[in-house]
């Protein structure tokens, strides 16, 4: 039975991730190879322990145990060598992932699991250097952003570890009231990203040939398809509408559809001048300075109203 867990990257995923299993009552211990990173993480995560709490989602009276649960690191040995379960949110490159594999295979338990985050890394690259055995207590966990909010989690049964070993890690999950998604197939983009980029391949299309102004795209996406898909997926949607009008509908629309294989050229352009978004302060919206905390809070406001109504889902 996992009961301790080690996060390896305190950034914008490993400090909420260590955040959620502190939550439970797991013990969380995060290593973190930057002093500023590994100082101020813990309080990143009672910040957020406070907006759970503002929203009704969190006991106030819970904040303090579930911190004291956590202990941070600057020593990867001494973060693993008590780990049931150990899981990377180490920046997106194949060569730091594979090194620090090869340490966590080293310090870590022989039966501990060791998971990684990533889902751009392929996880036969991934594993390429490791032994069988190895292998066997490896996998991916992919979490969605933010990892406090968002339900999902993507799991990985290759067929390189045993199905006990991977219902441990699903029952985990399950623990800490996560919606675990098994995907049988190590594709890149595993499932959640694959679907998401369809749809985002679509929508810059649509802004590129000038067939609407940002706003009402975004609206025709959150007042129509995401309003149904946030109830519901795409396959039971084909059974409510008919597979055969889905059909018809496939044949007329598909041929003129978007087919790029590469990112859109209209959000390149935008890359190339800088406006990366929200970070930026533009994007395709902009997002003055002043503004920007309670733009975020209302996002996550947002999200907040979808986790609570999600739990009837079911």
């Amino acid at each position: 039975m996992i009961q301790t867990i080690a996060v390896i990257g305190a950034g914008t995923m490993g400090h909420a991730i260590a955040g959620c299993f502190a939550l439970y009552g797991y013990h969380v211990s995060i290593y973190e190879s930057f002093e500023e990173v590994r100082s101020t993480c813990k309080g990143k995560i009672r910040k957020q322990y406070e907006f759970l709490q503002e929203e009704g989602l969190m006991e106030p009276a819970k904040a303090e145990p579930s911190l004291a649960n956590i202990e941070t690191y600057d020593d990867l040995e001494s973060a693993v060598k008590e780990a049931d379960y150990i899981i990377e949110a180490i920046p997106e490159r194949l060569d730091l992932k594979q090194q620090l594999f090869e340490s966590l295979i080293k310090h870590a338990p022989a039966d501990a699991i060791i998971a990684s985050n990533t889902s751009s890394i392929g996880f036969s690259d991934l594993t390429a250097n490791m032994a069988e055995k190895d292998k066997a207590r490896t996998m991916v966990c992919h979490w969605y952003n933010p990892a406090h909010l968002i339900p999902l989690v993507e799991l990985s049964f290759f067929g390189n570890m045993p199905e006990s070993r991977y219902q441990e890690v699903e029952d985990l999950y399950r623990s800490i009231e996560k919606r675990p998604a098994k995907v049988k197939k190590d594709i890149p983009g595993l499932l959640a990203n694959r679907i998401q980029q369809g749809i985002a391949r679509e929508v810059f299309s649509l802004m590129a040939m000038g067939a609407a102004d940002p706003k009402d795209i975004d609206t025709a996406l959150k007042y129509g398809p995401a309003f149904r898909y946030a109830t519901t997926g795409q396959l039971e949607v084909t059974d409510f509408g008919g597979l055969d009008i889905w059909c018809t509908v496939g044949d007329n629309l598909l041929a003129v559809m978007d087919r790029s294989a590469e990112a859109s050229p209209l959000l390149r352009q935008k890359v190339m001048e800088g406006k990366l978004g929200f970070k930026t302060g533009e994007g395709f919206f902009t997002y003055p300075e002043e503004e920007k905390q309670e733009l975020q809070n209302q996002f996550h406001k947002r999200l907040i109203r979808q986790l609570k109504a999600s739990k009837n889902y079911d």
